[in-house]
C-alpha cells in the first residue's frame, strides 16, 4: 500500500518508519526545509512517562487566571480575539475536574509508557545516536511539604506502575553530585526508567535511515489542500502538484485543525508555546550529569552530550513563535543557580516552539469519517515520549490490526 504522511515532525516520522517496517510504501511530505524544525526542534527531549500528567486538572483555572497578573506562572494564558482560543479554552476547562484529570493522565501514561517500549524496539533495530541519557529523570522540590505533596501527586503514576524512588536531600546530592551545594532542594522523586535524548537528533537519523529504505520525504512541501471523493481522499494538492495514495496521516501538529477543516474535520488542536535554551557546556566543571526538573519553578533541564537544554512555561498565545531575551530572564537564572559552574550561559540559544495540545492532553488517534484518512496528532508537551507508540498504533490501524492498547480515551 502507498501511505501518505503528512508532517515531518517526530510523530510523522516515526509514523513513517512503522509503516515502512509493515512493508507500505512511504511519502512523507514536510512544508519546512528539513525534518524536525518545528516543535520536534527545540523541545526538552524527555522521554517521561513519569511525568506524564494531564495538565487540564482543578489546579488549572486558578493558575491561568493568575496568570494574567503575575508574570512568572508556568503556565499562562494570553487572551486574543482568535474564536479557536475561547473554543478551545472552554473545552480545556471543562477537562478540569478531577475525576477527567485522573482519567486521562492514566491513559496518557499508557500511552507513553506504550510508547517508551516501542522506542527501545526501535533502538534494538537501528543504530542511531542522539545524545541518549538512561540514568532517569529526577523531580525535586524545595521543601518537605512540596516534597510531600509531589509524592502524593506520583500515587496515580505509581498505581500504574511506574516506578518512583523518594530520595531526601542527601538521596538527591549522590545522584545528581552537581547540586550537592543546591541549598533550596529538600528532596526529589527519581523515576529511573524515564530518559532523555536530543529529539531532532533522532527525528532526522530516523529520516535518514527511512530515506535510505526507499521512503520519499519530500521537504518544501506545504499542502494547500485534501481533496475527497465519495468518502475518501483521493489526493493532497501541494505548491508542487498533486500528491495520490492509497492512505493517507494527518500528523500536522498545530497546523492539523487548518487543513482538516477544509474537508469538514474539527479538530480541538491548539499551540501552547514553550521556550528552550540550548547552552554549551565548555570547560565548565559542575555540569549535570542527567535530567531534572524543578518542580518549583517548573524548569527541565536536560543533558544532551556536550550541552545542556533548558525548557520553561506554557503559554497559551495563539500561533507567534516571537521571543526576546526578556522571556528567558526566569528560566536562566533558576539554572544557573541550581548549577553555577554547569554551562557557559553567555552562549545559550534561545529558541520558542508550539506545543499541539489537546483539551484533554490525549493526542487525537485513529481512523477519520474518511476511509483512508487516518490521525496522529495533537500529542502536546510530551509528543516525543508519546510519537514512537502513537506511531505504531497507526500502522497497525492501517494495516487492520488491533493495537496493543485500547483506544477508548
Amino acid at each position: 500500500m502507498r501511505v501518505v504522511v503528512m508532517g515531518g515532525g517526530v510523530v510523522g516520522v516515526t509514523t513513517a518508519y512503522q509503516l515502512l517496517r509493515d512493508g507500505h510504501e512511504v511519502v512523507l511530505l514536510e512544508r519546512r526545509s528539513e525534518v524536525a524544525s518545528g516543535t520536534s526542534f527545540g523541545n526538552a527531549g524527555m522521554i517521561a512517562p513519569g511525568h506524564s500528567f494531564a495538565w487540564s486538572s482543578p489546579q488549572a483555572p486558578m493558575i491561568l487566571l493568575k496568570s494574567l497578573i503575575l508574570p512568572d506562572q508556568a503556565l499562562r494564558f494570553r487572551p486574543s480575539l482568535d474564536p479557536a482560543l475561547w473554543r478551545w479554552s472552554a473545552l480545556f476547562l471543562a477537562q478540569c475536574t478531577e475525576a477527567r484529570a485522573a482519567r486521562n493522565t492514566r491513559a496518557k501514561h499508557r500511552i507513553a509508557a506504550y510508547s517508551q517500549s516501542v522506542l527501545q524496539e526501535t533502538l534494538a533495530a537501528e543504530s542511531i545516536e542522539y545524545d541518549r541519557n538512561t540514568q532517569g529523570i529526577l523531580y525535586f522540590y524545595a521543601s518537605e511539604a512540596a516534597l510531600e505533596r509531589g509524592v502524593a501527586h506520583m500515587r496515580i503514576l505509581a498505581e500504574c506502575g511506574q516506578e518512583i524512588r523518594v530520595l531526601d536531600r542527601a538521596g538527591v546530592a549522590a545522584l545528581e553530585p552537581a547540586l550537592a551545594d543546591a541549598r533550596t532542594i529538600a528532596g526529589g522523586i527519581h523515576c529511573p526508567t524515564d530518559e532523555t535524548g536530543d529529539c531532532r537528533l533522532f527525528t532526522q537519523a530516523l529520516a535518514g535511515i527511512c530515506r535510505a529504505r526507499g521512503a520519499e520525504i519530500r521537504t518544501g512541501m506545504e499542502i494547500t489542500r485534501i481533496r475527497t471523493e465519495r468518502g475518501r481522499v483521493a489526493a493532497l494538492e501541494t505548491v508542487a502538484g498533486p500528491v495520490r495514495g492509497d492512505a493517507y496521516v494527518l500528523s500536522l501538529g498545530c497546523d492539523s485543525p487548518f487543513l482538516a477543516r477544509k474537508i469538514g474535520l474539527r479538530l480541538p488542536v491548539y499551540p501552547v508555546k514553550g521556550y528552550s535554551l540550548t547552552i554549551p557546556i565548555g570547560n565548565h566543571r559542575a555540569a549535570p550529569t542527567m535530567a531534572t526538573l524543578d518542580e518549583d519553578n517548573l524548569v527541565a533541564i536536560s543533558r544532551f552530550g556536550e550541552r545542556i537544554r533548558v525548557t520553561a512555561t506554557a503559554e497559551i498565545a495563539g500561533y507567534d513563535t516571537s521571543h526576546r531575551p526578556a522571556d528567558f530572564a526566569h528560566m536562566l537564572k533558576v539554572v544557573q543557580r541550581l548549577f553555577p559552574d554547569g554551562a557557559d550561559y553567555a552562549r545559550a540559544e534561545m529558541w520558542a516552539g508550539l506545543r499541539p495540545m489537546t483539551p484533554s492532553n490525549l493526542p487525537i488517534l485513529g481512523r477519520s469519517r474518511y476511509a483512508n484518512l487516518f490521525l496522529n496528532t495533537g500529542h502536546g508537551h510530551i509528543g516525543w515520549t508519546m510519537s514512537h507508540g502513537t506511531a505504531r498504533i497507526t500502522a497497525d490501524l492501517i494495516a487492520g490490526r488491533q493495537p496493543a492498547i485500547p483506544l477508548t480515551a
